[in-house]
């Protein structure tokens, strides 16, 4: 460590923590060691011959302005895009609602940039995404969890959270949620949960963060309203990525927002990047205008399906008793408790030694609980991997049980 610049940074820069599934990754590139850590879409998924088609054709017929700056909003086309995509779920915008953004991560920045001065009081899940944690936790809020189970965000523990901190006299900036297929656990808001969710946003006068990046990936049973439709106060900020459904290389995400709040977004992200990349959002508004998407997500959902199956087959047939684990109705990831006096934090360098990576699920707790838990990812590795890792995993818990 070089001491010399101790003194010169900032509060925020010496509360800056380095991601944790970026650095288990590194751990990871031995290719002895089967990976169920990241949350990496299969590349097979890319429809890597139609971007290249198209790509050429948005040189040849749009060169000028796809190479030149963009508006911070985003590139027109797009937008307009994208208020179809979304009208087939429910969600009636216009390309005004709409900003362009290098992801969902930096729309979850912009959020804690917008929302939170230091010690005030935010709401997610428990467990939550480490992203969406890591994002607000540089801008210094006072973080409470609120317990899921099998269907999303408990209301009696929400409800209870929030007269809590009403009581005390702490106004809750957001409530943040990962309503479709959790990151990390799989599970789904149920539809009742999420009326109720508006519901007490608009009694406790707060915001409700919908970061929704694997709602298109369902592959079985019916899908619930997005919160967004369901609201009728806009009270909800709507979050979204290409990450999943498209290509992560890109770093297309969206922001959905009243005007009002639209604005704070707009002037927070000129002041971090001026634009997206027009580039990309012209292949990308091209993809979608040809029609490419809904076979695309059919054939996404159709291959992680399999993933899946293979990963809930391999758990059934290997793992002892003791441990349990979610069975999510689509997106990238399941969730593992083991019998609470274990720690997988503890446990990863054992992990390591039988050639077999997961996240620890502590880093997912914003109060430090969790600390039996894990997140695995079936979407990146082959049939074949998810069933030798799960198996080297189910060892290496019996040793332990």
């Amino acid at each position: 460590m070089d001491a010399r610049f101790d003194g010169l940074y900032s509060a925020t820069a010496h509360d800056l923590r380095r991601s944790v599934i970026r650095e288990l990754l590194k751990l990871t590139r031995n290719p002895d060691i089967i990976s169920f850590a990241g949350g990496l879409p299969d590349p097979a998924t890319f429809p890597t011959r139609e971007i290249e088609e198209i790509s050429a054709w948005v040189i040849r017929t749009h060169g000028a302005t796809a190479l030149q700056y963009g508006p911070t909003e985003g590139d027109m086309g797009l937008r307009e895009q994208l208020c179809k995509f979304m009208a087939t779920d429910g969600i009636a915008v216009e390309p005004k609602d709409i900003l362009i953004t290098a992801g969902s991560q930096q729309g979850l920045d912009m959020v804690g940039k917008i929302f939170i001065d230091p010690g005030d009081a935010i709401i997610v899940e428990l467990p939550s995404y480490i992203g969406g944690l890591q994002a607000f936790a540089q801008y210094r809020p006072e973080c409470h969890g609120v317990l899921q189970d099998d269907e999303g965000m408990i209301h009696g523990h929400l409800e209870k959270k929030l007269a809590e901190l009403h009581r005390l006299g702490k106004r809750v900036k957001f409530i943040y949620v990962v309503p479709d297929f959790q990151n990390p656990s799989g599970v789904t808001l149920a539809g009742e949960r999420r009326q109720r969710l508006v519901e007490l946003a608009e009694e406790y006068d707060t915001v409700i963060v919908e970061d929704s990046p694997y709602r298109a990936l369902r592959f079985e049973g019916e899908a619930p309203p997005p919160i967004y439709a369901v609201d009728k106060h806009e009270r909800v900020i709507y979050l979204s990525t290409f990450s999943k459904i498209f290509c992560p290389g890109f770093r297309l995400g969206w922001v959905v927002a009243n005007p009002e709040l639209m604005d704070k977004f707009v002037m927070a992200k000129q002041a971090l990047d001026l634009c997206s990349p027009p580039f990309t959002q012209e292949i990308t508004a091209e993809y979608l205008a040809r029609g490419y998407m809904p076979a695309k997500l059919k054939e996404i959902a159709k291959l992680y399906r399999v993933k899946r199956d293979a990963m809930l087959g391999a758990l059934n047939r290997h793992m002892p008793r003791g441990v349990k684990w979610t069975k999510p109705q689509g997106g990238l990831f399941l969730w593992i408790s083991l019998p609470e006096h274990l720690d997988t934090t503890e446990l990863f360098k054992t992990a390591i030694e039988h050639k077999v990576a997961y996240v620890t699920g502590a880093d997912f707790h914003c109060v430090g609980s969790g600390k039996h838990t894990m997140r695995v990812n079936f979407s990146y590795p082959t049939v074949e991997q998810i069933e030798e890792g799960i198996k080297r995993l189910a060892q290496m818990f019996k040793e332990v049980i």
